[in-house]
């Protein structure tokens, strides 16, 4: 592939380590099939290590970078995911720690050996250890870096290297590796495409306003100004904290049994008819949700209310929750519009194109909770997706609320979805790769 990158991302303040020249011929994974020479001043390959430690699972990315020129250019990466997240283990931070040595073995198979001393790695967490307070996600952080510490080669990033990551940098790492796969953040200026992350803890928007005449962004918490490829972006981010998936999937739960608080048994109208189970009310005590199959606009009720979209707005336009967002139409109407994460995971097994109109949600909601089957049977494996998912009504509701009533993309416009772009995971985990190389200690030749 060729994916450049033709400007660093923050000031180089490289250390340096050498491998002996003798070594690296012999390691097809130390050439590139690009270049037989590096830059001056730089090796041919490094790698680079991130694991995402997000709220449903941890991921290693392994990526493997050229110097053919003066900046990293993206040759291949490793990808590997696991089940559960760190904060699964929140009263064991030692468990919590070894559990990423499943992903730390393909780390150390997949790198050098000649290159493990000299290969960067962070781990950034995202929402799901926020969740469980501050004590213990610190507990579980000191852990990890203790034991990448003493019992893995890799050099730990030394700013931000074990850490609880801000959603604002999320979304905007995200925004990096969408755009620099695309090719948007070349060195002349791209039209650039706007994200829209969903996790299983938080969901990010960034996108790049357009402005005409003399109109320009409000300043706040929400403008992310970066500098990238001898350009300058004035960003718009926000990060919604439990509005991920999975935290949304429970929100919308609890706002019947809430509604129903002295019973003990919850009809719900975002499970299909008939489906019972357990749930725990914020007191630890048990109520059953029965499902009701009443369709999608009895679910799409439920949905709205914990989109808070009454909110007070101090500083308009809103989006949902009172956040201030301008308005997609009128500063992006007409430019790329990419979802991933589970956008891409809870559509995709429906048979749903990788570019889909955001009406076209909503009718496939329709559909899944009336258990009308009929729209998906022709993909192989659709229905039984469907079947062993008896979340899926509730969660294609949302995927239609967030982007129509919550983000305000009109049902006619088109977004496209992908878990990778040319082969290369979405996400934000190489945006901050391409940042963590530029304080990295590279590996140099003898």
């Amino acid at each position: 592939m060729s994916t450049k990158r033709t400007c660093q991302v923050m000031p180089l303040t490289n250390g340096i380590f050498f491998v002996d020249k003798d070594v690296q011929p012999a390691n097809p994974k130390l050439t590139s099939s690009h270049c037989t020479q590096p830059h001056p001043g730089k090796p041919l390959i490094q790698y680079a290590l991130m694991i995402d430690a997000g709220s449903s699972g941890s991921r290693i990315h392994v990526y493997r970078f050229n110097y053919c020129k003066a900046d990293p250019e993206l040759e291949d990466e490793v990808f590997l995911p696991i089940k559960p997240g760190l904060s699964t283990y929140k009263n064991d931070p030692i468990a919590a720690a070894k559990s990423l040595d499943q992903l730390l073995e393909v780390a150390l198979k997949t790198v050098p050996k000649e290159l493990h001393h000299c290969t960067p790695i962070a781990v950034k967490a995202t929402a799901g250890l926020r969740a469980i307070g501050p004590e213990k996600a610190d507990d579980i952080l000191k852990a990890v870096q203790n034991h990448l510490e003493h019992d893995y080669p890799f050099p730990i990033v030394k700013k931000d290297g074990v850490v609880v990551m801000e959603g604002r940098d999320e979304g905007v790492y995200a925004w990096i590796t969408v755009n620099y796969l695309l090719g948007n953040l070349k060195g002349s200026r791209h039209e650039t495409a706007a994200i829209f992350d969903l996790g299983g803890g938080s969901t990010q928007i960034v996108f790049e306003p357009k402005y005409l005449d003399t109109d320009r962004m409000a300043e706040g918490e929400h403008k992310y100004q970066l500098n990238f490829a001898g350009q300058s972006y004035d960003l718009y981010q926000h990060s919604y904290l439990g509005y991920g998936l999975n935290y949304a999937r429970d929100t919308i739960k609890e706002e019947m049994v809430n509604a129903w608080e002295e019973h003990t048994s919850v009809q719900h109208p975002c499970l299909f008819k008939n489906y019972t189970e357990s749930f725990k009310r914020k007191d630890e005590s048990e109520v059953t949700l029965v499902g009701t199959g009443a369709g999608h606009t009895q679910c799409r009720g439920v949905v709205e209310k914990m989109m808070n979209k009454n909110a007070k707005c101090a500083l308009s336009p809103c989006s949902f929750n009172g956040v201030y967002q301008p308005s997609l139409q009128d500063t992006f109407a007409s430019h790329d519009l990419f979802a991933f994460s589970y956008f891409y995971d809870i559509t995709q097994p429906l048979g749903m194109p990788t570019e889909f109109s955001v009406g076209s949600v909503r009718e496939m909601a329709e559909n899944i909770c009336a258990e009308n089957f009929s729209a998906i049977e022709h993909h192989p494996g659709a229905v039984e997706a469907v079947r062993a998912n008896p979340n899926y009504c509730l969660e294609l509701t949302y995927l239609h609320e967030l982007l129509r009533s919550g983000y305000g993309i009109p049902d006619e416009r088109m977004v496209k979805t992908a878990q990778k772009i040319n082969d290369v995971e979405t996400g934000w985990s190489l945006g901050a790769s391409i940042a963590v190389l530029d304080e990295a200690q590279l590996c140099l030749i003898k």
